[in-house]
């Protein structure tokens, strides 16, 4: 994938299409045999292996999946954040007590989340964290992330930034979604590792 230098924006929208359009083209089985492998690797991670509170998400549509991974962290007594979706684009967060606690939740028109049906613990229950498991669309060479677009992961990465928090920052994708480049803008910040369904990818 080959992009220009320009001002990073219109080529991060390219991107993105290309990589949803290879998302879309994956079968449930291809979607359910990269989620468990993904949750392997994710789980022989030190970072996790040692976490006490893990900040993670839902998966939906043909994202790289991440139900398996909840319900294992959770089964080790890892403490599991996640996040519901603010009018304002930010995140709230809310605790994972298992498949039965998601709420379908629709914002405008864009698709069906799934959120914590808990008590909003409030946007600085991130500071907690010891590994934030972020979702993407790929990543570079660099650990430069490309996200959906929306900006709630900006938001939550300067939060812990100005708060001065340093939890293990780690991306979930498929194999091919680690890239040569992403176009980057002032305000991105690197995560510190790739998890994808055949291994992990270290940065900086």
């Amino acid at each position: 994938m080959r992009h220009n230098d320009g001002s990073g924006e219109p080529d991060k929208r390219v991107l993105r299409r290309e990589i949803a359009a290879m998302r879309n083209r994956l079968t449930a089985d291809d979607v359910r045999e990269a989620a468990a492998a993904l949750a392997g690797q994710a789980l022989a991670l030190p970072e996790l292996a040692q976490a006490r509170t893990v900040a993670a998400y839902v998966s939906v549509g043909s994202e790289p999946g991440t139900r398996a991974l909840l319900d294992a962290l959770r089964t080790r007594g890892v403490r599991v954040l996640l996040p519901a979706l603010l009018p304002d684009n930010d995140l709230d967060w809310g605790l994972y007590a298992g498949e039965g606690s998601l709420a379908p939740v629709k914002h405008g028109g864009k698709m069906h989340l799934f959120e914590p049906g808990g008590a909003p613990l409030g946007p600085d229950a991130v500071l907690e964290a010891d590994v934030v498991l972020l979702p993407g669309l790929a990543v570079d060479r660099r650990g430069m992330r490309l996200g959906r677009g929306g900006g709630s992961y900006d938001r939550v990465l300067a939060r812990l930034e100005r708060a001065g928090a340093h939890p293990a920052l780690v991306v979930l994708l498929y194999d091919s979604e680690v890239v040569e480049r992403v176009p980057e803008e002032p305000h991105d910040r690197p995560v510190h590792a790739a998890v994808t369904p055949s291994g992990v990818r270290r940065f900086g």
